[in-house]
């Protein structure tokens, strides 16, 4: 999800300990885990540093050994030692781990189910899982923590109340992530059935929730749409290559670096070459990600006529507010 919300639900895990009694009662341990669980909400996402090395490297990174397996442990005492020590609750060290521990599977757990997916298997695997139920930002998980965090720091209700308002809270949202996973299933099956014949069937989420974007994939080419309790819209039929996709151009950009990190993430790959009168222009594009029109994210690489290369482009070209929220 993206950072606001991950550091807004670290507040409402911390909101969670007041159900404990000794939290409820001593307000520097609530500060304590307060601390703890927001950095730990929000640690795996430090991979983000890596943007400044390109954008190549960042997708090679991004959600990957931060999010991995190991990383929650790593993370907890990274994080839980140094704030148990730093606000004076040692005694209490073992809570500041717990709650460190919890918030940082929380974050990983809510980018499994966006659509960009993460890397939580490392080190046994390095592909790619995505659940593709929650947009980057979910409006009612967001809207709801903010107001439950909103009357705990107005202090309108005690800290032994909203104790348990947050724990109702986090299973609201559990049961939430839950049904919006079986509805993107119900979805996905009612498309495999109305289309047939098609090898792999994905959606991706509308700020809604009530509508999903999907991409078929047949034999030759990719069926792209949206569908809802309205029905079924196909809006686009993209052929999985160009008459020049296998020729040298393409082939020949396959080593480079942009290529290479591009291919190991994307899903549903469509490569289009353009001939221009000083050379070509090859376009590797994931149309897991088509919408309105036009396929976002992509590697594009020019070539001269000798196709020795001349520029690289890796990434999004979409507005932040525009789908896919991923």
């Amino acid at each position: 999800m993206d950072s606001a919300s991950h550091l807004l639900l670290g507040f409402t895990l911390a909101g969670a300990s007041l159900a404990i009694p000794g939290v409820a009662a001593d307000t520097t341990l609530q500060h304590a885990l307060i601390a703890a669980s927001m950095l730990g909400s929000h640690a795996p996402d430090l991979d983000a540093a890596a943007r400044l090395k390109g954008q190549t490297t960042y997708l090679r990174v991004h959600r990957g050994i931060t999010h991995s397996l190991p990383a929650p442990f790593a993370w907890a005492v990274v994080i839980g030692w140094p704030m148990a020590w730093l606000f004076g609750v040692m005694d209490h060290l073992g809570l500041l781990l717990l709650w460190t521990l919890l918030a940082v599977c929380f974050h990983i757990t809510l980018d499994l189910f966006n659509g960009y997916g993460v890397q939580c298997l490392r080190p046994f695997t390095r592909r790619w899982l995505h659940l593709d139920s929650l947009c980057l930002f979910d409006p009612y998980i967001f809207g709801s923590h903010l107001l439950c965090g909103l009357i705990w720091l107005t202090g309108l209700v005690s800290a032994s109340i909203m104790g348990p308002v947050f724990v109702i809270l986090y299973g609201l949202t559990l049961i939430y992530m839950g049904w919006r996973l079986s509805e993107r299933l119900r979805w996905q099956r009612k498309l495999q059935e109305a289309l047939g014949g098609r090898t792999r069937v994905s959606l991706l989420p509308l700020m809604s929730g009530r509508a999903w974007q999907f991409v078929a994939e047949g034999p030759d080419c990719y069926e792209s749409g949206k569908i809802s309790s309205s029905g079924i819209v196909r809006e686009a039929i993209i052929s999985k290559t160009s008459s020049l996709s296998g020729t040298e151009p393409a082939i020949a950009t396959m080593q480079t670096d942009g290529v290479r990190a591009f291919l190991a993430f994307a899903t549903n790959v469509h490569v289009q070459v353009q001939e221009r009168l000083d050379g070509y222009e090859v376009t590797w594009s994931d149309v897991r990600f088509w919408s309105n029109d036009k396929l976002p994210f992509s590697a594009a690489v020019t070539l001269d006529r000798n196709l020795n290369v001349q520029s690289t482009r890796l990434g999004w070209d979409k507005k932040t507010w525009e789908p896919p929220y991923v």
